[in-house]
């Protein structure tokens, strides 16, 4: 009696295993991972990068599918994503236009419109100039445009958008005045400055490093307290080294899914990216890329989106991009 009690026990313990590990939502078609920027920029290039990845570890039963919606500075893959209230097969990848683009343009959305998943990573912007201009320092570069008013152009992702807060940011820092040029991606930025189009960017790390490893751009200094503290990276002056003057910008790189899923669809993409983001492939992509890891999820998560998003408001607020 004792050894079947054992055995009965055992089957009972396997059978609520068993439906425990059915109940454990899982999705039943392809995901769409929007990405509300063009291709070629720091978003879509990781969105990119992410899909196989999770594939190759069979982290999904079912793979990301990649798409891009950049019209109306993201608007249009916001709206997208919170359209699909319910859908759990619907996320996106947001940068800080999950901000700044209702901010500017009225559009009805918010980031509590959807559920948030995590934060994966933070991205620098880096003041870029074309390797074969004279400047070797940004003292050198930003006295010139001081010089000559509206002169020099400035290119950048959208308008009212990151690119563009950073550069009104330097406009008051150092009492000077670009002309500022938007593009559709920061890939396109890239492309615009190694044509001689534009004067310098502020691209991230991600958008340029393959122009600046082929020898055609050039970096001067990172917007942000401290170095970029990656192989590669440090030896790029922060724009307190460079100018005497303290300035920082960091761009948030994280996951939001369609609003109105359940907790067991949201926990499913939490423990997903973070297997993502312990792989040695993550930790050597972020390396190449210039970027900063800072996994976060759950209240912590969504608290940190919310200060961004006050932070924001008053930095457009200030640079004269809304009322």
């Amino acid at each position: 009696m004792k050894i079947l009690g054992v055995s009965v026990c055992c089957l009972v313990l396997c059978f609520l295993s068993i439906g425990i590990a059915d109940a454990a939502w899982q999705p039943t078609k392809p995901i769409e991972f929007i990405v509300p920027a063009g291709a070629g920029g720091g978003a879509d290039v990781m969105a990119r990068f992410i899909s196989p990845l999770v594939s190759k570890y069979n982290l999904s039963p079912k793979p990301f599918v990649v798409i891009n919606k950049s019209g109306g500075a993201g608007a249009e893959g916001f709206m997208s994503v919170k359209g699909n209230k319910g859908d759990p097969h619907v996320i996106t990848l947001t940068l800080s236009n999950l901000f700044t683009t209702p901010l500017a343009t009225g559009v009805p959305f918010n980031w509590k419109d959807l559920t948030p998943i995590a934060r994966l990573a933070l991205d620098y912007f880096v003041l870029w100039v074309n390797a074969e201009a004279p400047y070797k320092t940004a003292k050198e570069y930003l006295d010139a445009v001081k010089k000559e008013p509206g002169k020099f152009l400035m290119g950048g992702t959208g308008t009212a958008q990151e690119d563009q807060i950073i550069t009104i940011m330097m406009e008051q820092a150092f009492g000077l005045k670009f002309t500022y040029v938007p593009f559709k991606g920061g890939g396109d930025v890239a492309v615009q400055l190694v044509g001689k189009h534009t004067n310098s960017t502020v691209n991230n790390p991600a958008e340029a490093v393959s122009h600046w490893k082929a020898g055609r751009l050039r970096p001067l200094a990172t917007i942000d307290h401290d170095r970029i503290a990656l192989p590669d990276w440090n030896g790029i002056p922060t724009m307190k080294e460079a100018m005497g003057v303290d300035m920082s910008y960091l761009m948030l790189r994280g996951i939001f899914a369609a609003p109105g899923i359940t907790k067991e669809q949201q926990d499913f993409y939490v423990d997903l990216l973070k297997k993502v983001t312990e792989t040695e492939e993550w930790k050597k992509y972020i390396s190449d890329m210039g970027l900063k890891g800072a996994f976060l999820s759950g209240s912590d998560y969504a608290k940190w989106v919310g200060e961004q998003e006050a932070i924001h408001k008053d930095l457009m607020t200030k640079g004269g991009l809304i009322k």
